[in-house]
């Protein structure tokens, strides 16, 4: 299940979720990072050693951070393990340098060396250009506005915000010669200017979360359970890297990055988190991937972040399949479809046997978010007389986070967390003994039964996914084919030691067999063979960009534009229509001339409509 959400200064909280549990979002170079080694107290210290199983359960704070990633290879003086200290993450997050850049440069300090050989030991490529944030003027005009009405108090908020729009129209009259036409231009035209400068991408936090019922056990369970949860969580987490490696990272070279090319692996630090903000039980890791990867000809550069994030819903579901494998090989739990799913929406699959009770009761911070969404919802379409849009209900959604944020509580241990959590579940449930049997019958679940694994088999799940891709696109890539390929794979509950390989025959039989590539042909894109990447394809496509589409899709779009070309449908009168355009104008209702020739041409053309063809599209 994956949180896709901007970043904010909430990084931590439970987002509102839809069916993934990888997101992905920027870090940005600076104080970007911070959030994340912030929580880890006396942990952060490296001169204590190793950390025994006892500190572990008695030290307050987070755990500390760990480098992970097969590029942790050209990072001399470290290796995957290390454990990562702040002073590290500021050198690679910060400024994009060696994470040992001021060891190094402190032990370089007497040493005879020229400036080049400081920066060779020091660098790991072109470090980052830190952006100052400085008002622009549109933001200095508030501020004085602002200023100058501060005498009778501090301004309301309607008054604040009537400032801006103000300052907004002011600026965009401007630039433009005319007035914003409409509320959105107008509201653009405010995010635009209180933008503040772009700074560069210093890295990506890939936050791996479990479904609820996961983290609702593991904070429930005894010790030795709640430690191989904790094991299962991080082999799925290292499960999902590997696919990211393997299929989504590579670097760009060449003028305007025009060349997209193989590299060693990723650089990352990887963070796990024990619960959200409001103290419930969250069993979460946050992987911050630096933005710095190694061609296989030891130059760094930067990330492709465009196949890294198109990759994001099929790293997510690796994931989740790689977790539900690991549970039921260490634990015996099974897994299955909530009932109360949405079935416009991929299904969530929780652990069978934990009451919905228990995993209600620690979402609160989600649903006061879900709550204060709806009320600013409510609010924006009173004040702006329609619904938002999609990209202002994710603002929307950011707002309701940090309004409904409380402060972080002090750092507590595992054993004061655990504590806490078994009273609250006894609460819920109705006693220790309900919270044990719960316990018991989880990870005792009847066993479900599985079907043969044939070529039978895998023709009718290759058909099952394509219906799925279809239903909710008329094109499509190889993640989203990958992603509805684990997920029935992780439904119909295959052996363990299959599962790669069936993900990939399903992927396979749905792209090569049952769609219709409209990609250039590989061999219309000539170069040396070296330049050709693993899989044999050029280095100058974005890998896993091609598109797809079916016999059907296209079936389909025939059909709506054989009807699109028809002209024998009822027709209204000119006069009629232009005496409905004019009862509007009368009404206050303006259309602009676009709108008017789309009125007219609906209404006198003959041609097909929404309304009147919506039966013979299907809809």
């Amino acid at each position: 299940m994956v949180r896709l959400r901007l970043l904010t200064a909430d990084r931590c909280h439970v987002a509102l979720r839809v069916a993934m549990t990888m997101s992905i979002h920027k870090l940005t170079a600076g104080s970007g990072y911070d959030y994340l080694t912030r929580q880890v107290a006396a942990f952060d210290a490296t001169a204590k050693g190793h950390v025994g199983l006892a500190s572990y359960y008695d030290e307050r704070g987070e755990s500390p951070g760990a480098w992970i990633g097969s590029g942790m290879v050209g990072i001399d003086g470290l290796q995957a393990g290390d454990p990562v200290t702040s002073e590290q993450m500021l050198a690679l997050f910060g400024a994009g340098m060696h994470p040992l850049a001021a060891h190094r440069l402190q032990q370089l300090s007497d040493a005879n060396l020229s400036d080049d050989q400081v920066r060779a030991a020091t660098r790991l490529g072109a470090p980052f250009r830190v952006m100052h944030t400085t008002p622009n003027r549109s933001q200095v005009e508030v501020a004085r506005r602002f200023a100058a009405v501060t005498g009778s108090g501090d301004p309301l908020a309607a008054d604040r915000r009537d400032m801006r729009a103000e300052v907004a129209r002011e600026f965009f009259q401007t630039e433009h010669g005319r007035l914003p036409a409409d509320e959105r231009e107008l509201a653009a035209t405010i995010v635009k200017l209180s933008r503040p400068p772009a700074q560069p991408v210093a890295g990506y936090d890939l936050t791996f979360s479990p479904v609820k019922a996961v983290s609702t056990l593991w904070a429930v369970a005894d010790p030795h359970i709640a430690a191989m949860i904790e094991r299962a969580h991080h082999a799925a987490v290292r499960d999902a890297l590997i696919f990211i490696e393997k299929h989504a990272l590579f670097t760009r070279e060449g003028p305007r990055g025009v060349r997209q090319v193989n590299v060693q692996g990723l650089v990352a630090a990887a963070f796990t988190h024990r619960d959200s903000r409001s103290g419930d039980p969250d069993l979460h890791t946050h992987v911050a991937v630096a933005n710095k990867v190694q061609t296989l000809d030891g130059r760094w550069l930067s990330i492709d972040g465009r196949v890294l994030i198109k990759a994001t819903v099929a790293a997510s579901e690796t994931y989740n399949t790689a977790l539900e494998y690991h549970l039921q090989d260490q634990l015996g739990v099974r897994f299955a479809e909530r009932s109360d799913h949405d079935p416009r929406k991929p299904a969530v699959r929780e652990i069978v046997g934990i009451d919905p009770q228990l995993t209600l009761r620690w979402s609160a911070r989600r649903q006061v978010i879900k709550n204060r969404s709806a009320e600013l919802s409510l609010r924006f379409q009173h004040d702006h007389g329609r619904p938002p849009t999609p990209v202002e209900a994710i603002r929307l959604a950011q707002q309701a986070t940090l309004e409904t944020r409380d402060a972080k509580h002090e750092p507590r241990t595992l054993d004061e967390h655990r504590a806490t959590w078994h009273k609250q579940a006894a609460e819920t449930l109705g006693g220790p003994e309900a919270v044990q049997s719960m316990i018991n019958r989880t990870l005792h679940p009847t066993k479900a039964p599985r079907s043969p694994v044939d070529g039978q088999w895998l023709s009718r799940i290759a058909g099952l996914v394509l219906a799925a891709v279809e239903e909710r696109r008329s094109t499509w890539q190889t993640w989203h084919v990958r992603a509805e390929a684990q997920r029935h794979i992780r439904a119909a509950e295959v052996p363990t030691g299959m599962v790669d390989e069936l993900v990939d025959g399903v992927v396979a039989e749905v792209l090569n067999t049952r769609s219709v590539s409209l990609a250039l042909p590989d061999e219309a894109i000539t170069e040396p063979a070296a330049l050709r990447r693993r899989d044999g394809s050029s280095v100058y496509t974005v890998a896993g960009s091609d598109l797809f589409t079916s016999a059907r899709i296209l079936a389909a779009e025939q059909r709506l534009f054989t009807v699109a070309g028809r002209r024998d449908g009822r027709t209204a009168p000119a006069e009629i229509v232009e005496l409905a355009l004019l009862e509007q104008a009368a009404n206050r209702v303006t259309l602009d001339p676009g709108q008017a020739a789309l009125v007219r041409s609906m209404n006198m053309s003959g041609g097909p409509t929404p309304a009147r063809h919506c039966t013979r599209w299907g809809r």
